[in-house]
């Protein structure tokens, strides 16, 4: 078992050397800095509908305007957790989930473990570990928070805000789905969102600038899963920071033009 005292001001224990050194790495990232918070009483919101962060679309909210306007538009918080850990292969890989069939909205797709910030919730990190714990019972204490990414804006223009997080127990992670927010839980290997394999991309337009949107295949135990939009988005920037190299294909994010009206004509289809 490697340790290390240099992260989050106090010892944290991970699995391997090799792990403890991509905590290391992680823990000097920066984001880039992005609008700061204002009176809530002052703000416009746009919301998903639901609590939970699944979208067809997302981008790094540091290359949109909203960075550079934070006065014209206020967006709610939410938070996703990244919960990474080596694979019995060696391979580091990535828990997902797949919404429950039962669930009004996004019934059946992949997302990340999260949701929107309560307000009770201190920062972004507490927000995504809560809801880790809500939706697959995986408990706070088993991760050790490393970094957080930039924010990401979904299709309704809501802030996802990405937790990168180690597990440093595997054996002692139990999934327990709820049963009204998840199906299943599975993992897939984070390096698949850098590759140009089981991918397909499609060319689509929003207020008149086109994007791709990217879609992964991941099989697992002769089960098929679909990974795209924000989730897809989020994970090829993880990945992308990881193993510190770009994407073998073009993301082709849009050059945004922020609407002077934030209305239907907005969302991202």
């Amino acid at each position: 078992m490697a340790s290390s005292r240099s992260l989050n001001g106090g010892s944290l224990s991970f699995p391997s050397q090799r792990l403890l050194a991509l905590a290391q790495q992680l823990s000097h990232y920066k984001p880039p800095p992005c609008s700061s918070d204002a009176d809530d009483n002052q703000e416009r919101t746009i919301e998903e509908a639901t609590g939970k962060v699944v979208s067809q679309v997302g981008f790094q909210e540091s290359a949109t305007p909203i960075a550079q306007n934070p006065e014209r538009f206020r967006p709610r918080r939410a938070a996703v957790l990244i919960c990474l850990f080596e694979g019995d292969a060696g391979d580091l890989r990535v828990i997902l989930t797949k919404r429950s069939s039962r669930m009004s909205t996004h019934s059946g797709e992949v997302s990340l473990p999260g949701g929107k910030a309560e307000e009770g919730d201190k920062d972004d990190t507490e927000t995504a570990t809560r809801e880790a714990h809500e939706e697959i019972g995986l408990d706070p204490s088993l991760v050790n928070i490393v970094t957080v990414l930039e924010p990401f804006l979904s299709k309704h223009l809501l802030r996802v805000v990405p937790v990168i997080g180690i597990l440093n127990d595997k054996k002692a992670f139990k999934p327990t789905p709820n049963a009204d927010e998840v199906d299943e839980v599975f993992n897939a290997p984070l390096e698949m969102f850098i590759k140009d394999e089981n991918r397909t991309e499609e060319e689509r337009e929003w207020m008149g600038e086109k994007y791709l949107m990217h879609t992964f295949e991941y099989e697992a135990e002769n089960k098929k899963y679909i990974i795209w939009g924000l989730t897809a988005g989020v994970l090829i920037r993880a990945a992308s920071l990881v193993y510190q190299r770009p994407p073998a294909f073009l993301e082709q994010n849009p050059k945004f033009k922020f609407p002077k009206v934030v209305d239907k004509s907005t969302v991202m289809r």
